[in-house]
């Protein structure tokens, strides 16, 4: 067991904190400031919401002697990402009524609306309610959103998975009561033992826990990047089981060797559903009893599995689990981004993924995404899907309803504007960062679409222009964009300054590695228009970018 001596300040909070109650009835009460208590800043995670400020006002206010401009983002738990037309109805009246407007689609398969005031909490969370949503769980040190493979087309089989997404993040959810009452005022338990919880008794995890499940050979949830990754084998037509892999993660911290990216490792094969869901909930409970709790840097699940050694885990996960793995099960990928556009899966039903850059749902001089989509969900024809690559599927419409839905596309512009992105663009990744993220250091999802728009005349100029390079980009190293597994990542060190990383695979099976550090973005692009000129003369038929990398020895494998 873990031997954690100096516990993190974080771990006495959750301990004493009532079941994640606190003190959040008497902060959000405090109408003096718009922030919350010290303690309750933490424990808000854990109801799906992080405190946050406009960054980019700090200054003006600090200068008045001004309180910071504070607001709460709230990130809803949606199991595979799946909404309703009622449910996305609602969800725009609320986003409008209580939020900044835009809907933001998260590389996690849900959403978060940003810019709630303190006053608008409860309104928020009672709003999603009646719609029967809710943001329990989406933060904090417990299992977060888990994530499957977001489109039906990808296999017949891809309910029966979807299915496993809801399973999962049952199982994982945390027993106690205190979301009910401190925002849908609930009335508080008589017997606490009803909300006893032997997964995460009163410590919780150590820190978050992410899972994702697979369907070959689509590798859109890029599983390997999670604590447990669980990917779909198929044998004559039927789901029989998972491979699974476990201590996926890419947070980092800059100047810290000790922290680091990992890619998950394989452990071995879990036949049937009781046996997955019995071994999911066993690596849980190994990362409960063994995870770091006095350094929050290295207290995800990877680096628990590196200090036991993968076989002293597996070893202690067959104990838990009281049966031994099976042998892993050959599946390959090979395809990370969505399938945009219009496609049909087996049961004949129609889906048209629509290109969301960087998941920022709302009307713009561009096009008018958000009033498109509202116009859709108001016809009940189709439900809408989330994907981890930031986009959204407008799903499961009968064949007779296709046309009504693709004209209000066309109408609208989605489908040309999904059409006119170019193939980088589509495969472009970026985090939230300034103006609300805490930990930015640098720019990202309101950066990386100019950034990309410089990047493309350089692929026109050397004659790679449908080349789906993946690039992704975080304002700090923490990796919530997943820019350490993309052909190129750029990672923010400072406000305009990027580390830029090169040798990802397309498909989610390596990691790239750093290449240059701190560039400004006229380096990035000079560094890039000569990498793309020795890329293109010298590369094999069908080698990607990022193998390239490697073989040329930019970078190390």
């Amino acid at each position: 067991m873990s031997t954690n001596k100096n516990l993190s300040p974080v771990e006495k909070i959750k301990t004493e904190s009532d079941a994640l109650r606190g003190t959040l009835k008497q902060s959000l009460h405090d109408e003096i400031t718009g922030a919350l208590r010290e303690n309750d800043q933490s424990l808000i995670k854990f109801h799906g919401m992080y405190q946050q400020d406009d960054r980019d006002r700090r200054e003006e206010r600090s200068a008045k002697k001004l309180e910071w401009l504070y607001s709460y983002m709230v990130r809803l738990r949606l199991p595979g990402g799946f909404l309703t037309p009622e449910q996305w109805l609602g969800l725009h009246n609320i986003a409008g009524e209580h939020s900044t407007g835009t809907i933001k689609i998260t590389t996690r398969q849900t959403i978060q609306l940003h810019g709630i005031l303190k006053s608008h909490i409860k309104p928020t969370l009672q709003a999603f309610n009646t719609i029967h949503l809710d943001s329990i769980a989406a933060c904090g040190d417990v299992n977060r959103n888990v994530v499957c493979g977001a489109h039906p087309k990808q296999s017949p089989i891809h309910e029966e998975v979807f299915q496993y997404a809801g399973k999962l993040s049952q199982l994982a959810l945390p027993k106690t009561k205190a979301y009910y009452e401190v925002w849908l005022n609930e009335k508080p338990l008589t017997d606490k033992k009803e909300e006893e919880d032997p997964l995460y008794q009163e410590r919780y995890l150590p820190r978050k826990f992410k899972i994702a499940i697979a369907i070959p050979p689509h590798n859109d949830v890029d599983v390997f990047t999670n604590d447990l990754g669980l990917i779909a084998i198929v044998e004559n037509g039927k789901l029989i089981g998972f491979n699974m892999a476990v201590g996926g993660g890419l947070g980092a911290t800059h100047g810290n060797a000790s922290t680091y990216p990992r890619l998950g490792t394989i452990l071995g094969f879990v036949r049937g559903e009781e046996n997955t869901l019995k071994a999911a909930y066993e690596v849980i409970t190994i990362q409960r009893d063994f995870g770091n709790r006095s350094d929050r840097k290295l207290s995800r699940l990877k680096y628990t599995v590196d200090r036991m050694g993968v076989e002293a885990f597996k070893a202690e996960l067959e104990k838990r689990c009281g049966f031994a793995l099976e042998e892993t099960k050959d599946f390959k990928f090979d395809h990370r981004p969505d399938y945009y556009g219009w496609h049909q899966n087996h049961e004949q039903k129609w889906y048209y993924t629509v290109f969301s850059e960087n998941g920022r749902i709302l009307d713009d001089e561009k096009v008018a995404m958000k009033t498109a989509l509202l116009e859709i969900a108001k016809t009940g024809k189709a439900n809408f899907r989330f994907t981890c690559n930031q986009n959204v599927i407008v799903s499961d419409i009968a064949p007779k309803d296709k046309k009504a839905v693709e004209d209000i596309l066309e109408q609208f512009g989605i489908i040309a504007h999904t059409n006119s992105a170019g193939p980088v663009r589509r495969s472009a990744i970026a985090c939230v960062a300034f103006n609300t993220c805490p930990l930015a250091l640098a720019e990202a999802q309101r950066y990386l679409p100019t950034l990309i728009s410089k990047i493309e005349p350089l692929m026109d100029k050397h004659k790679i222009s449908d080349d789906e390079i993946s690039v992704r980009m975080t304002g700090c190293p923490n990796g919530c964009g997943r820019p350490y597994a993309a052909e190129i990542g750029f990672v923010g060190t400072g406000y305009g300054l990027y580390n830029m990383h090169l040798g990802g695979d397309r498909d989610g099976f390596r990691l790239n590695k750093k290449y240059k550090d701190s560039l400004d973005e006229s380096a990035i692009l000079r560094e890039l228009d000569s990498l793309f000129e020795v890329y293109s003369k010298k590369r094999k038929e069908g080698e990607t970018f990022g193998d390239f990398a490697v073989r040329e020895q930019w970078v190390t494998a």
